[in-house]
Order: C-alpha cells, then sequence, then structure tokens
C-alpha cells in the first residue's frame, strides 16, 4: 500500500473516505494512518480464485458470508479492507451495512501487491489476530501463504502444500498451487 500518510482519528477517518472524491477510492486506517489501498491484475486474480474457493465451501456448509476487496471492517481502532473475508452466521446472522462492519472476520485473507508496506502487513497481522481473527497472508512472488491463528505461531505454505479452513470452516481444502495463475 502506498499513499500520501496522515496520523488522524477514526472520526477524521470517516469523515475523509465520506468525501464524494474518494467515492471511487478505497482506504484503510492503520496505526493511525490513512493508507489508500492499491492492487494490481495479478494479486487481484489472485484474490478472486480464494474467494471463489471460500465462497463455495461457505455456501456448501451455509456458514455465514463471504466479503471480497469492497468490504471493510473494524479491527479495534482500525480500519481494514481484507481481500477476501468470511464472517460465520454464528457471529453475524446477516451481512452488515456498515461501510466497515463492526464485527471483525472469522477469516481475514491478504493478497500482497508490490505496493504493500510490511510494517502496516505486520501490524494488521497482528490486530487481526487480537480480534480472534484468523489471517492468511498471500505472496504472489514467493507462491507461499503465511498461516496465522491466533495464539499460536505462524506457519508458511508452499506450492506443493494445501490450506485448509481449520476451525473455521471444517472441509474447506485448497491447493497452494491452484491459487496463482500461471
Amino acid at each position: 500500500m502506498m499513499g500520501t500518510r496522515t496520523r488522524v482519528s477514526i472520526e477524521a477517518f470517516e469523515r475523509f473516505v465520506q468525501q464524494p472524491e474518494h467515492g471511487d477510492r478505497q482506504f484503510e486506517l492503520i496505526g493511525g494512518e490513512i493508507v489508500e489501498v492499491v492492487s494490481n491484475n495479478y494479486s487481484s486474480a489472485v484474490a478472486a480464485r480464494l474467494l471463489v474457493e471460500i465462497g463455495m465451501a461457505v455456501k456448501r456448509l451455509d456458514a455465514g458470508f463471504v466479503t471480497g476487496a469492497d468490504g471493510g471492517y473494524e479491527i479495534g481502532s482500525e480500519r481494514y479492507i481484507p481481500d477476501v473475508a468470511y464472517i460465520s452466521r454464528q457471529r453475524q446472522p446477516a451481512p452488515s451495512r456498515e461501510p466497515y462492519n463492526p464485527t471483525p472476520p472469522d477469516l481475514a485473507v491478504e493478497v500482497l501487491s508490490p505496493s504493500n508496506d510490511d510494517s502496516d502487513m505486520r501490524l494488521k497481522i497482528s490486530n487481526y489476530l487480537a480480534a480472534s481473527t484468523t489471517v492468511w497472508v498471500v505472496d504472489p512472488e514467493r507462491q507461499q501463504v503465511e498461516v496465522h491463528l491466533p495464539g499460536q505461531p505462524g506457519r508458511r505454505y508452499g506450492l506443493d502444500d494445501t490450506l485448509d479452513g481449520g476451525a473455521v470452516l471444517p472441509g474447506l481444502s485448497i491447493p497452494v498451487r491452484d491459487i496463482f495463475p500461471e
């Protein structure tokens, strides 16, 4: 993520993102700073593959709902827009109509793009985990996925490994190789 950074309050952030000139842009509040979310087509294609796989599992299990790169969440005092997120029906019976859902997701998937800042991503992972959210950080350049579970050390998965939904989405199984377009 790149862009001009300004340290602001949550209230100032909410006013900022609601301004008409920002209507077609996306922003996160990371460490009190406004960060514009930007991506690229390859990272977007990876996120789309994960959205389909996770979405099909959620539908099959009738487990809740999935949001894509337009779904924002309140994570503590931060505001994040994961590339893919899943929230169980048990935690939230219907999708939120708020710009940033006040209920953190059960699973957040962040697909890295060249503009991501490593320190921002580490802060986001820490905050997601504090909110009891499982985090998948997908690195298209290295073709690997870091899985972070609350209270456990992170684990890296390579092309020959298979991601699973664990306790969050039992039965979900995605070969890592399948999420990276040729």
